[in-house]
């Protein structure tokens, strides 16, 4: 069994701190405050932003999920850059099989409803995505075996903000957009199973990956959805606008690349994921 170290570890890395120690793995948790980690993860008490002195010894694999606060580019350059330095300057005695940098799917420019995958091209020409995309070059510079996962819009227990709007009947969606989901869970679950595929075979675990369940949905259809599961208000329609944030998302990502490794998810729709909380 291997000695974890998840750095940003939130409420995904609490997930996949769970599973890691359910499977024998030593984990341990860096944050700030460390007073909301589940006890079967050792807590590592370090601010990213600042150097970091105290790590735990024979560090195996590390999981950087650290995550930006605010919209801000400052925010962001903390979080994706910046503290990345910070722990890879920590790590440099520590015998690392293999470094996961969590990324996300906003980094793809395309937005006309194009079908995407891994290879595709990227856009850093908003700050965001400038920063991701540093943090993933970095990454990927450091020698420690690394691999990125590009998340796309994360939703489960705890992240009820869109369901919270429809509820209220203050949500509106855009007309055409295609959006991509994946369950908390199943975050956890896919960066459980690459740790678990690169123990039993380094050599099948690639250096890219994106993090999306089956189905690419448009917006619409997920919200008129989940009004309707709710027994809420139809949501109110908008054009779709270039200059959207929303409208940067616009794209069909494939999980092919995971799916041919092996990894089933748990849910493979938003419905079976919301259906699972929705009532909670």
């Amino acid at each position: 069994m291997a000695n974890v170290l998840i750095a940003g570890c939130g409420d995904i890395g609490s997930l996949l701190g769970i599973q890691l120690s359910q499977q024998g793995h030593q984990v341990f948790g860096l944050r700030r405050n460390v007073s909301a980690l589940p006890d079967c993860i050792q807590p590592v008490e370090e601010n990213l932003t600042t150097p970091i002195t105290n790590l735990p010894p024979n560090i195996d694999y590390v999981f950087y999920m650290a995550s930006a606060g605010k919209y801000k580019d400052c925010a962001y350059y903390q979080a994706y850059v910046l503290g990345l330095k910070n722990l890879i300057s920590a790590l440099q005695n520590h015998p690392i099989k293999k470094l996961f940098f969590i990324s996300s799917s906003s980094v793809f420019g395309q937005c006309n409803g194009e079908q995407v995958e891994e290879s595709c091209p990227t856009d850093d020409s908003i700050f965001s995505t400038k920063r991701l995309l540093e943090g993933e070059e970095i990454t990927l510079n450091t020698g420690l075996n690394p691999t990125v996962v590009r998340f796309g819009g994360i939703y489960g227990p705890g992240r009820t903000h869109l369901i919270d709007l429809i509820r209220e009947g203050k949500a509106h969606c855009m007309e055409g957009v295609w959006s991509n989901r994946i369950h908390s869970d199943d975050c956890a679950g896919m960066l459980s199973y690459l740790l678990a595929c690169h123990e039993k075979t380094p050599e099948s675990v690639d250096s890219l990956y994106v993090g999306v369940d089956d189905l690419p949905s448009l917006s619409c259809e997920v919200y008129d959805w989940l009004a309707e599961q709710l027994c809420a208000p139809e949501p109110d329609r908008k054009e779709p606008s270039e200059a959207s944030r929303l409208m940067r998302s616009n794209k069909r990502i494939s999980n092919a690349k995971i799916k041919a490794l092996g990894y089933q998810f748990k849910y493979p729709t938003y419905k079976e994921g919301f259906l699972g909380f929705l009532t909670d």
